[in-house]
Parts: structure tokens; sequence; C-alpha cells
């Protein structure tokens, strides 16, 4: 019986040969190509830096509001380091047009699937930049009336006069108008005020003029006036004109109408209000108003 040939002797591992085999198969431009691409990496990512504090100059420059500029610095960067890792991809060999389809795809579904938080970034921009309002203004809009707080790219906070806090959706006061109560210096008070028709307009009007002169925070120019706006049921419907401040608005309202009172109380002029005449005619004179039968008055007062 033969025996088999003892198998030859494993000859020794020759790193020089490995070497030169990985070479061979390539490994060396793959690695060139991954140290370009990080090298594309690093430059692209030190070039979109630089891009950007030149972007964040310019912004400066023309006052473009802190939140909008913090707003187009992370977009723009953002684009570019897009830009730096497809060209880095390209430069290790990675097909990008199906990469960039993908990627188009996916941005399509998420622009559907937030389209209000996008309604409300746009609308942000748009309250950024057009500035209807800053923080401090009072502002009646959507409903709702208080002290802007803070503006957002998303929402707007809003501080009521009760010292409640409201958080407003952007895209909802876009699509509203927006009164901005405190944006010029002065405001003028309407007040209206009704007289009995036995009264004197013209005495009515000097004693309202006089207390708009008297009161400290009254402006002189634009001067006060006091127009006759109707003729109501039941009185004279004048009203009171008055320029202030801004600031001066609520308490000059309340010392006005707390001295039209007191004055017309003095002067003998009415301040008239709606009052109905009720006739009761008994059912067994129906031409001719009568008194209540005792039984319905009875009852009536029971009843209260």
């Amino acid at each position: 019986m033969m025996q088999a040939p003892a198998p030859a002797p494993a000859t020794a591992a020759n790193p020089l040969l490995d070497f030169q085999s990985w070479l061979s198969a390539g490994a060396a431009n793959k690695l060139i190509d991954l140290l370009a691409a990080l090298a594309i990496g690093i430059i692209g990512w030190w070039l979109a830096k630089r891009l950007i504090d030149v972007l964040d100059r310019v912004l400066l420059r023309f006052q473009v509001d802190d939140i909008l500029r913090s707003f187009l610095r992370n977009i723009a960067f953002a684009g570019l380091m897009i830009v730096v890792v497809i060209a880095a991809l390209q430069k290790l060999g990675i097909p990008t047009t199906s990469l960039l389809a993908a990627l188009g795809a996916a941005g399509l579904a998420i622009g559907l699937a937030l389209k209000d938080s996008l309604s409300n970034i746009a609308s942000g921009v748009m309250l950024i930049m057009l500035r209807p309002f800053k923080a401090g203004d009072s502002v009646r809009v959507a409903g709702q009336e208080g002290v802007i707080e803070q503006v957002r790219i998303f929402t707007t906070t809003l501080r009521t006069y009760q010292n409640e806090v409201i958080v407003m959706p952007n895209s909802e006061i876009t699509k509203a108008a927006i009164v901005n109560i405190t944006r010029r210096p002065l405001r003028r008070i309407d007040l209206a005020v009704g007289i009995g028709y036995e009264d004197r307009i013209d005495q009515a009007r000097e004693v309202l003029l006089q207390l708009a002169k008297n009161h400290p925070k009254v402006l002189k120019n634009p001067a006060a006036a006091v127009l006759v706006t109707g003729l109501g049921e039941s009185s004279v419907d004048l009203s009171l004109r008055a320029w202030v401040k801004n600031a001066d608005v609520l308490q000059t309202r309340s010392d006005l109408l707390e001295g039209i009172h007191r004055q017309f109380t003095d002067e003998g002029i009415s301040i008239p209000f709606p009052q109905r005449d009720l006739h009761v005619y008994h059912h067994q004179n129906p031409g001719k108003p009568g008194m209540l039968p005792d039984k319905l008055l009875e009852q009536a007062a029971s009843e209260q």
C-alpha cells in the first residue's frame, strides 16, 4: 500500500509581496481617492465657514434682524456642505445621481408632511423682513391684543394686558390683519357722549372742550374737537376727540370720562339712557290703559 506524499511546507508570509499584491489590486488608487475626498471635505468645510462669515458681515451691513441673519447663515451653510459632500462622494467613485434623486424624493415627502411648519417658517421670514411690528409693540392681530415679546422663525410670543402669554404660529399672523397700536407716537381718544334733546349742544361742546384743554396729558396740537355724530332714539350723540401720547391713553380716557360725568352733573346736562314705556290694557276695557289685576301682581311678586 503506497503512502500519500507529505504536503509541502508552508512558506513564511512576505509583507513585501502582500503590499505589492495590494497595490496591483488598485488599492493604492482607492487610498489616493479616499485621501482626496477627505481633503475635499476639510477644505470645503473651511471655505464654507469663510463664505458664511462674509455673508454675515454683508447682512450686518444691511442691518438684517439677528433672528433672520442666524436663519440665513444656517441655511447657507447647510447648502454649501451638501455640495461639499456630493463632491467628496464623486471623488470616491460613488454614483451621486441616484443619491440626489433619493434626496429629492425624500425632500418632497418631508415637505408635504411638514407643510404647516414650512408655512410658519416662510411667514416668520416675512415678519422679520417686513417688520410690521417689533418686540415691545402693542398690537391687535387674529383676535388677540397685547404686547409683542419675541418674534421667532416658527412662532411669535404675545403678552396680553392681563399678563397672559400667547404663542401664535406665524402663518396665522400673516393671514390676519395686523393693527400696530404703538407704531405711531400719538393716539387719538374717541369718547362717545350722549345728551338729551332738551340740552344745548353748544353748552355740552364747551364743557367737553374745556375738560380736554385742562387735562395735562391732552396735547394742544393736534387740538381736541367735539363733533355731532348722530341723532339717536333717546340722545344727541357727540364725540370728544383728543390726542395723547401712547403711554397716556388709558389713564387719560379714565380721567376724561370721570370729568364728563362730574361736569355734566354740575351743569345740569343730562346723559340719557334707553328706556321703554309699558302700557297695560285691561281686558274689560281694551281701548284704555288700566292697572294690572291684583292676582297678576301677586303672582309676579311671588315669582321674584
